[in-house]
């Protein structure tokens, strides 16, 4: 990936932190920057000193608001124990942030000044906002709305004026002013746990894995191809997560070959 010019590997999950080898192999790949997106739950003292010593790892602890938001869904005392990671972080004076998970419900909260201004305090430099994406029909309500995506979009410009000392980033909000959906390898690709090339977290179909023909031919993908030069890639963005909305039209451009 380094060789390929790729800068940035985000790191998800399940839980990075769990994978110790992973991370370190990460960390000698001094030119590639990997943020390491994490519950924020068992950031101990090794771990601390791991990041110290490894700065092209930036930890991205996941909160979902305050704590009655965070704890009802990752779980009761969550919120506590990452707000203590972030202050222990905040001690080694690391560069590091959050992850925000905004829905219908709790967009105001996390796109508010007292908010934003909460994080600084405990020296977050960078933030991810990530619009909610229902994977069951029953919680289908929580994801934004037209009227929702005019409004973060306003917000975070809003933000950006005022915390010229935060990086904020917004998915797939963001895309929008880079002229459309970025994923399928326009932008970025997804790579699952067992090395299938996906075009994007939210829609994981894939004809090529990584494991067997390496990134670079990966990349090649066909079915990429398709997403792109059918427009659902890179054509005209209105907000939300195109290839979710578009679910029926990816699998079947799958099914085509």
């Amino acid at each position: 990936a380094a060789q390929m010019g790729i800068s940035f590997i985000l790191l998800a999950g399940g839980e990075p932190l769990l994978r110790k080898d992973v991370l370190v192999a990460a960390s000698k790949i001094k030119e590639v920057a990997f943020p390491v997106f994490t519950n924020g739950t068992v950031v101990s003292e090794a771990y601390l000193d791991f990041f110290s010593k490894h700065l092209n790892l930036i930890p991205i602890l996941s909160l979902e608001g305050g704590k009655e938001g965070t704890d009802e869904r990752r779980g009761k005392g969550v919120y506590d124990k990452v707000i203590q990671s972030l202050e222990g972080l905040k001690s080694r004076k690391l560069f590091y942030g959050a992850s925000l998970t905004v829905t219908s419900d709790n967009l105001d909260m996390l796109t508010s000044f007292s908010y934003i201004s909460q994080l600084r305090d405990l020296g977050c430099k960078i933030i991810f906002f990530i619009e909610y994406v229902p994977v069951e029909t029953h919680t289908a309500y929580l994801a934004l709305d037209e009227d929702g995506i005019v409004k973060i979009e306003n917000n975070l410009e809003n933000l950006r004026s005022k915390f010229d000392d935060i990086v904020f980033l917004s998915f797939p909000s963001d895309e929008k002013a880079m002229g459309g959906c970025l994923a399928a390898g326009r932008g970025f690709l997804h790579i699952s746990p067992d090395g299938k090339a996906e075009a994007c977290p939210f829609s994981p179909y894939s004809d090529r894995n990584i494991a067997e023909i390496g990134l670079k031919e990966a990349l090649k993908s066909p079915f990429f191809a398709k997403l792109r030069d059918t427009g659902l890639v890179g054509s005209e963005h209105t907000g939300g997560c195109t290839l979710f909305q578009q679910e029926e039209k990816v699998k079947s451009l799958l099914k085509a070959e």
